[in-house]
């Protein structure tokens, strides 16, 4: 949680806050400017901050705590929870807790296009029409293809831009059009 932002938004100032909350002034200064993270204060601190911020702890630390995976790992997890779920409940569930969208405002478009694509892919799949509130970022796509790690690996083996080639050709349609080369979505362990 940016707490600059958060003081601007309730036209607080540091000094203010710090004399609301009772937190010293030198501990918020010191995490308005990133010298101290948020995640490192003490639930006290963060209860009395959020209760004059009118925000939950959870929504403090949340933030900050949130981790970026690999984007090998991001891939491989909605495989498996493609797999586990079953075609609809996945797309339900990504409609529903509007992913795509928090991934593309949060600058993680290879994210946010491979469920895209995902949703696109399964939607055709099972006859389903598009979800047409995702139209603004299907116009858009990655600048530089990305190819699976085995497709690199391969290339970089034989010295060859042939495994990279025939990936490409080989691609789904739907993550092709975001320049994301993807073969197999279902065959997973």
């Amino acid at each position: 949680m940016n707490i600059n932002k958060l003081l601007e938004e309730k036209g607080i100032t540091k000094y203010r806050l710090s004399k609301l909350s009772k937190v010293p002034y030198t501990t918020i200064n010191d995490l308005c400017n990133g010298r101290v993270k948020i995640e490192k204060c003490t639930a006290e601190t963060l209860f009395k901050l959020s209760q004059v911020l009118g925000i939950t702890m959870e929504a403090m630390v949340s933030e900050a705590l949130e981790h970026r995976s690999s984007f090998e790992i991001f891939k491989s997890n909605v495989c498996h929870q493609v797999k586990d779920m079953g075609d609809l409940s996945f797309i339900i569930d990504v409609l529903e807790t509007g992913k795509i969208r928090d991934y593309y405002n949060k600058n993680w478009y290879p994210e946010a296009l491979y469920l895209l694509a995902m949703l696109d892919y399964l939607s055709r799949e099972n006859e389903l029409p598009l979800a047409l509130e995702y139209d603004d970022i299907r116009s858009t796509r990655l600048h530089e293809p990305i190819f699976p790690a085995s497709i690199i690996a391969m290339s970089a083996v034989s010295h060859s831009e042939e495994p990279k080639r025939e990936s490409w050709e080989e691609a789904i349609p739907e993550f092709k059009r975001f320049n994301i080369v993807e073969n197999e979505v279902r065959n997973v362990l």
